[in-house]
């Protein structure tokens, strides 16, 4: 009785923590929309950033987190935190929009390298959901997997045997490709290999040193991917291709 009395008590206080939790950060949500409403964008900027900090990641904070600060003219913050919110949420079209409406402030034109355009439409088409989307999409193809093999081994009419057998093979591929999209997209929020300038203007040089040659400059909000690091130092590969060294205090990982 001893025991049921604590664990009740235990899960009492755990629900009623969970419950002042949550209602303590709608709170700060409300707050936060109320200064962003009022045109208070610095403050909007500063509370958003504090639920992050409490709460833990959230892809519509960092979205709304991207837009005070894009109304607040931090150009690169605003591209920094609507590419975390896409690594979240790879299929939100307004965080989209809203990205490409930022870049449109950047200094830098960079015209990305010509892509295979099948290449093109695989990313395209992984990006229209987030990880967890395709995770559940592959489990649900699988078990239909499951079920069209029955249908093919037990069925008795060859038109239901010919209907279970291309029918599982479209849902073996469709459980191989969602559970792809999955990985890829979950690799890139574990293993983020692309950053933003933050410095107003940096130079790139040609080797990781001061004294490297100068390749080309680089504007805040530039999106960059790193390749490698070398103590202070980060070698760096634009859309187009070029690639150059950079410090490495002048970026902010994705």
């Amino acid at each position: 009785m001893k025991i049921q009395s604590c664990l009740k008590a235990l899960l009492l206080g755990l629900s009623t923590q969970c419950l002042v939790s949550l209602h303590a950060q709608e709170a700060e949500i409300k707050a936060a929309e109320t200064a962003y409403a009022q045109e208070n964008y610095a403050e909007a900027v500063e509370r958003y950033e504090a639920i992050l900090k409490d709460y833990g990641e959230s892809p519509q904070i960092r979205y709304n987190l991207g837009n005070a600060c894009y109304k607040a003219g931090q150009t690169a913050p605003a591209i920094l935190n609507y590419e975390r919110s896409l690594l979240l949420d790879p299929g939100d079209a307004n965080t989209r929009f809203n990205l490409q409406l930022a870049r449109l402030r950047t200094a830098d034109r960079i015209e990305p390298a010509g892509d295979f355009l099948p290449v093109k439409w695989f990313l395209s088409l992984q990006n229209t959901c987030k990880t967890d989307s395709w995770a559940k999409a592959g489990i649900a193809a699988f078990l239909l997997f499951i079920g069209s093999l029955t249908l093919f081994a037990f069925a008795r009419r060859i038109l239901l045997k010919k209907a279970g057998f291309y029918a599982a093979l479209f849902f073996l591929a469709a459980t191989l490709l969602t559970n792809l999209f999955a990985r890829n997209q979950k690799n890139e929020l574990l293993n983020r290999t692309h950053a933003i300038v933050f410095s107003p203007t940096v130079t790139v040089k040609s080797s990781p040193d001061a004294s490297g040659t100068d390749l080309f400059i680089l504007h805040e909000g530039t999106k960059v991917s790193v390749k490698s690091t070398l103590k202070e130092w980060n070698e760096i590969e634009l859309e187009d291709g070029n690639t150059g060294w950079m410090p490495r205090k002048d970026i902010e990982i994705i």
